[in-house]
């Protein structure tokens, strides 16, 4: 992909803060609003930012290696939770319903034919990867068109107005990918052993969490340890996650923010950073996961999240809950009033 990404000008970032401060407020009162209220007025630069259209895209895909075990839910249940949110009964529904934000579902690659369906972009590139224990996940072709896809994807949400995209994900076995894409692109001399960005996933049992490991440990010796992202996507990515990696890389090009789910998505978002690091200022992290591996992620990336509810669901759920708060800090940025406005004084 020939990208054309730019980070943010700094150069009304000055007068943001300035606007910020003189809100009728202790310096620093509103605490990560501020900061994040900032962030929103360089990712739009301007000093009235307005969020339009916002809209979840859940990037579906299966993986070869669940059949070996490296979940606790059968595969099948990939395309069954699909046709859950297609039904409008799943989490990421009953938060999207209530947020007010726009939901649509992406069939990047699940073993599974939906036909043609109302809120479903039938995006597939293959039904399911390979099975990365036995051989790489995905041709490069494979790689290279479910990126493009994914960016192709977010260029038309901002063709149609949308400048604000959280991202979620649904793929039995995922979490172990995942894994593997942090512990090569993270390393383990940061933090990022195979052992400890290795967790329960779905609800694995000790005895499951030690399977898990055990075949995941297989996978690196058979594919090594590569550090270049197109490489590692290819050998342990799911096509979901390289669906979301383009999908983001193409919302930074676009100044849209991005809303940043879990362990899941922030694998596919270090994939994005490798490729190129002038994503990151357009990313909001929304939650920290109860998935031992997200916190190694998030301080790869030195960045902090909005919150931490223990949440291991997946879905873009902590990038809905995270959407008023979002909207909070472009609230008081544009509503409240100024010492100046309001006639308050000012501290001594």
């Amino acid at each position: 992909m020939n990208l054309a990404i730019t980070a943010p000008d700094q150069a009304i970032a000055t007068e943001l803060q300035h606007k910020i401060d003189r809100k009728t407020k202790p310096l620093g009162a509103l605490g990560r609003l501020e900061p994040l209220a900032l962030q929103i007025g360089l990712v739009q630069q301007t000093l009235t930012p307005q969020l339009r259209q916002p809209h979840i895209v859940v990037f579906a895909g299966d993986h070869g290696a669940a059949r070996a075990g490296v979940s606790a839910y059968p595969q099948d249940v990939t395309w069954q939770m699909v046709e859950n949110f297609l039904a409008g009964g799943a989490a990421i529904n009953v938060f999207s319903r209530q947020m007010g934000l726009g939901l649509t579902v992406v069939d990047a690659g699940v073993n599974h034919d939906f036909g043609k369906r109302a809120g479903l972009i039938d995006a597939k590139i293959a039904p399911g990867t390979a099975n990365y224990i036995e051989q790489p996940a995905m041709s490069a072709e494979q790689r290279d068109a479910a990126l493009q896809r994914g960016r192709e994807i977010t260029h038309a949400l901002a063709d149609n107005g949308c400048n604000c995209v959280g991202f979620g994900e649904m793929g039995i076995g995922n979490t172990a990918s995942a894994s593997l894409l942090t512990h090569c692109l993270v390393g383990a001399e940061h933090g990022a052993d195979l052992y400890t960005v290795t967790g329960r996933g779905t609800g694995l049992d000790d005895a499951g969490l030690i399977h898990k490991r055990a075949l995941l440990k297989q996978a690196l010796e058979r594919g090594g340890r590569p550090t270049d992202p197109l490489a590692v996507l290819a050998e342990y990515g799911g096509l979901e996650i390289a669906m979301m990696a383009g999908a983001m890389l193409g919302a930074a090009e676009r100044r849209m923010l991005v809303l940043i789910d879990g362990f899941i998505v922030t694998s596919a978002l270090l994939v994005a950073h490798a490729i190129d690091p002038d994503v990151l200022p357009y990313c909001v992290f929304a939650h920290r996961s109860q998935e031992p591996g997200h916190g190694i992620q998030l301080d790869h990336l030195g960045v902090e999240p909005l919150m931490s509810l223990d949440l291991r669901l997946g879905e873009g759920t902590g990038a809905a809950l995270a959407w008023p708060l979002v909207q909070s800090a472009v609230s008081f940025l544009n509503e409240m009033a100024s010492f100046e406005s309001a006639g308050v004084s000012d501290q001594g």
